[in-house]
């Protein structure tokens, strides 16, 4: 079966190591934030102002003051700095950001991104995702592997616009997970009950795929 979305925040936080600087885009990546492993120190970055976010706000923790770049009520874990967002994209375009994780609605062969504009469609704008996939290095894209209508969203070439070029080595889907290198996608984890070629199927651009590919391991909550 396809991986929930609250899978592929679990799958995603066990890419996050002590010490980490760690940006959050808007959808999937926020719930991140819920399953850093328990005793590991990570300090959760937000471009609106915010570095040092907690675990979403239960109902009595709820300040509508305290939000993130997607508007959503978050909290302040001990140790958290509140700033502007200038000061914000300072840090970002800096380098300064240790993981990045984002959502897309295409990514390529090439590393290529495309995550902010779909032509004929009413979208909020590019907000901070050109400068995060700008100033790091090391960014994860968590999306669904084929859209609603069945087409591959892993494409030997995007057909949006692009968001950033030959900037993504990873790619978190709810079918599997991949890195890419020399223009193809390589298949290195996927999904429990998920075959290979399902994944195969649904992944339009050039898909390496290893000998033994292992199924990813969850906890239940």
């Amino acid at each position: 079966m396809a991986l929930s979305r609250e899978q592929m925040a679990q799958r995603v936080a066990r890419e996050m190591q002590d010490g980490y600087y760690v940006n959050l885009g808007i959808g999937i990546p926020t719930l991140v934030a819920n399953y850093i492993p328990e005793g590991m120190e990570v300090m959760l970055q937000s471009e609106n102002g915010l570095l040092g976010m907690g675990a979403f706000p239960t109902d009595a923790e709820v300040d509508a003051d305290m939000i993130n770049a997607g508007k959503q009520t978050v909290t302040a874990r001990i140790g958290a700095s509140i700033f502007s967002s200038a000061e914000s994209f300072a840090m970002i375009r800096g380098g300064h950001i240790d993981l990045t994780v984002l959502g897309a609605f295409e990514v390529d062969v090439e590393g290529n991104i495309a995550s902010w504009m779909i032509p004929g469609k009413l979208v909020k704008g590019m907000g901070g995702a050109m400068d995060l996939v700008a100033g790091a290095d090391n960014i994860i894209v968590t999306m669904t592997h084929a859209s609603k209508d069945g087409e591959s969203k892993l494409l030997s070439r995007c057909s949006l616009p692009l968001t950033g070029a030959g900037c993504i080595k990873r790619v978190l889907t709810d079918l599997a997970y991949l890195e890419i290198k020399n223009g193809a996608f390589i298949l290195k984890e996927r999904a429990p009950g998920v075959s290979v070629e399902e994944i195969v199927a649904k992944t339009a651009g050039k898909l390496i795929v290893p000998d033994h590919v292992p199924e990813m391991q969850f906890v239940a909550q």
